[in-house]
Order: structure tokens, then C-alpha cells, then sequence
């Protein structure tokens, strides 16, 4: 289906048109008409799969830019995401009235309630802010229509359950819940069940985790000659653009000591680093200014990199879940991409688990591992937010102190 084909503002399909948009993702052709009846709505798809934009372009359509109020309010759980769902917002409301905005730490609160004080139509907040918001400013969510939870499952991870029930709990008129979510485990399905009204379910390419377009590469290796194998796959496929994974904040800041000796236009992120350098590095990698980072998961969930053509998984995941945020960095929106992991011998029976439960065709840069023999673990979420009397103030605290 065609975005011309659907009633929306004169103003929304201008900015549509010159943002290249023509056609509908598959998630957004099929949630599209239940956002834009008010439905409440619980959506699982693949990574990549355009899920912003589906909730983003009809709240734009149903904001009334007249009305100075918060009208629709989106949680994500980092900085970085606000930022992205902010301007992936602001450039479908470009020609509009309509006032999207993002409240995270890590940036001034005065600031951000001068904004908010001269009016702001979508709001886009982590968790942690907006309770700091809510507790210490005149921020009125009475009038928000659409509650949107995105990356419902990394909220979970990040133990913000908690958080999340109580702004929901702030929320006490009629308004629209959307939940979206790439993986549904127990705890997001109880959280939907409790806070949402006879929602719309939909399950897209559940089965098909990992994006269809993207090629699964993995190499053997040990640690003495893993950084020589890297530099060398590097060298063979000459990546345009490519996100190179590590595990902990010290093995990002040793492999890019090692790398930047011998590779041009390189650089690092983690969640120790300054808000603002954070910031700065990613507007440059989305502008192709640079051509490859050394990042933890920071860097993992829900942002959204055109260029990026390889994800390097230099230390290797500790889940399949894990598997699934770092590779989907690549091969968004139906683009090819390639993803390679090395391991060794102690990774085996995780791999097996990432090949089973990703459901993906591996491609061996060296020998294939005898897999077979192996049994495969059975991968258990760990369980946050469930039976804690934390205040949501100390989870915030504590996440907020978390380096990832």
C-alpha cells in the first residue's frame, strides 16, 4: 500500500515525499488503521522493521497542533532512542504546527521545562526524567490521547517495570495504550494484560527474528589471533560502514586502542562516555562522517543506521537475545547486510541456541563446528521489576549509574 492511498494531511505526505517514503513497511500497513481508530494495540516484529515510523506518522496525523498540551506521549528506554524517535518524528511534522520534543538525563532539566512551558504536543522521555518531570515541575499529562511503550522488552531488561507502572498510573483518563515490543516475554505480556483495553494483537515474522536480507558470517577463532582475524575480514569485504561489538566498557576502550593504530575514520561509545560526545558520535555515524565504531549494547537497541552494511561481533554475545539487537543494526528496511561472530570453543553451545532460536542459515568462514553433539541450553530471560518495592526513583538511580 501507498502512502498516497491513505487519508492523511496534505502537509504529512509532503514530508513523506521528500523523505523518500512511498510504500508501507508491513507493520505499518497492518497497524496503521488500528492506531488510527483509537484501538489499543500490542505489536511484536523484526528489528528494523519500520516500527517507528508506524506508530509515529498517524499520531502526527491525529495531534491537533492548536492545542498546547502533551497529546501523545512515547517512552523508550535511552537517550539515544529519544533522540532518534524525536527526529524521525520532526521530520514527518516538518510541515506542520505540530511540536515534538525529548526529555532524558544527562542533559539540563531547567531547559527542558522551559520547553515544555511553551508548549509541547508529543513528547518523547525516558523514565527516569519524565518521574523527575512529573515530581518536580507543572508537566499535565491530562490531555494525552496515545500512550506509546517502545522496546517494551528492553524496558524490562533495564529494570524500568516499575517505572513504567507508575507513570501509567498518572495516566488515570480514557487514552489509547500502544506497546511495542520485539520479544514478548512473561512480564511485558502480565504489563499488557493489567494496563491495556481489549488491545489488537499482532505478530509479524515472529518466526523470522533476524531481517531477511541479512547474511549470518561466523568464524572460529582464539584470542591471541581473533584482533588479526578481525583486521583481515576488514581488509576482504571493506565494509561502507560497520558497528563493531564488545561485551564491557574495557574491552570496547582496549580493541579500539589496538584498532585505530591501523584502521582511519574509527571511534568508540559506551554508556560512560559524556551525553553530548554520545550525541555528537552518532549524528557523525548517521552522516557517514565516520566508518566504523567500537560500541557496547549501547548501541544495540532501536537505532536506526541506513549505511551501516556490517555488524562485527567481536566478543560474542552472551544470548541469543543479545544476537538479535546487535545484528539488526544492519539490513533494516529490507537492505542487505552481514553480520559475523567470532567464536571459539566456549561459545558453542549459545551459538547453537542463536542459529536454533534466530532461526537463520549460517554462513562458515572456517570450519564448521560439530554442533550436533552439542545440546542446547535453554535460554532464560533474567526476570526484572518482578516483586520489587524499589521506588521508582532508586531504579532510575541505579540504572542510571549502570556503564554499559
Amino acid at each position: 500500500m501507498k502512502f498516497t492511498e491513505l487519508k492523511l494531511k496534505p502537509q504529512i505526505l509532503k514530508a513523506l515525499k521528500q523523505l523518500g517514503y512511498r510504500e508501507l513497511t508491513p507493520i505499518q500497513e497492518v497497524t496503521f488503521p488500528h492506531i488510527i481508530a483509537g484501538r489499543d494495540m500490542i505489536a511484536q516484529a523484526e528489528t528494523g522493521s519500520g516500527k517507528t515510523a508506524a506508530c509515529g506518522i498517524p499520531i502526527v496525523q491525529s495531534v491537533d497542533p492548536a492545542k498546547k498540551q502533551v497529546q501523545a506521549l512515547v517512552m523508550v528506554p535511552t537517550r539515544e532512542l529519544a533522540l532518534q524517535y524525536v527526529s524521525a518524528i520532526s521530520d514527518v511534522a516538518k510541515f506542520t504546527h505540530i511540536t515534538p520534543f525529548a526529555v532524558y538525563g544527562g542533559f539540563s532539566i531547567d531547559i527542558q521545562k522551559a520547553k515544555l512551558s511553551h508548549g509541547v504536543n508529543i513528547l518523547i522521555a525516558t523514565p527516569g526524567r519524565l518521574i523527575d518531570l512529573l515530581r518536580n515541575s507543572p508537566l499535565n499529562l491530562s490531555q494525552v490521547q496515545t500512550f506509546i511503550l517502545d522496546e517494551a522488552d528492553e524496558m524490562l531488561n533495564m529494570g524500568f517495570i516499575s517505572d513504567i507502572e507508575f507513570i501509567i498510573s498518572c495516566l488515570i483518563h480514557d487514552h489509547q495504550t500502544l506497546l511495542f515490543s520485539a520479544t514478548m516475554p512473561r512480564e511485558i505480556k502480565h504489563l499488557a494484560k493489567k494496563y491495556l483495553k481489549d488491545p489488537v494483537t499482532l505478530e509479524l515474522n515472529i518466526d523470522q527474528i533476524a531481517p531477511q536480507s541479512l547474511c549470518h558470517q561466523f568464524q572460529q577463532t582464539t584470542g591471541r589471533k581473533k584482533l588479526a582475524s578481525l583486521l583481515q575480514y576488514i581488509k576482504d569485504t571493506k565494509p561502507t560502514q560497520a558497528l563493531i561489538f564488545c561485551n564491557s566498557r574495557r574491552n570496547c576502550e582496549n580493541l579500539f586502542d589496538k584498532l585505530k593504530k591501523e584502521l582511519d575514520s574509527i571511534d568508540i561509545i559506551h554508556g560512560g562516555m559524556e551525553q553530548s560526545k554520545r550525541t555528537s558520535l552518532f549524528n557523525r555515524f548517521k552522516k557517514k562522517q565516520l566508518k566504523m565504531v567500537v560500541a557496547t549494547g549501547i548501541a544495540s537497541r532501536g537505532l536506526d543506521f541506513s549505511h551501516v552494511t556490517h555488524v562485527i561481533n567481536y566478543d560474542f554475545p552472551d544470548s541469543p537475545l543479545a544476537y538479535t539487537h546487535r545484528t539488526g543494526r544492519t539490513a533494516r528496511m529490507g537492505r542487505k547486510g552481514f553480520a559475523v561472530t567470532f567464536f571459539s570453543n566456549h561459545d558453542l553451545h549459545t551459538l547453537k541456541s542463536i542459529i536454533k532460536n534466530n532461526n537463520i542459515e549460517p554462513v562458515w568462514l572456517s570450519e564448521p563446528p560439530q554442533l550436533n553433539n552439542i545440546s542446547t541450553p535453554k535460554y532464560r530471560r533474567p526476570r526484572f521489576g518482578r516483586g520489587r518495592k524499589t521506588s521508582s526513583r532508586k531504579t532510575h538511580r541505579r540504572h542510571q549509574g549502570r556503564k554499559l
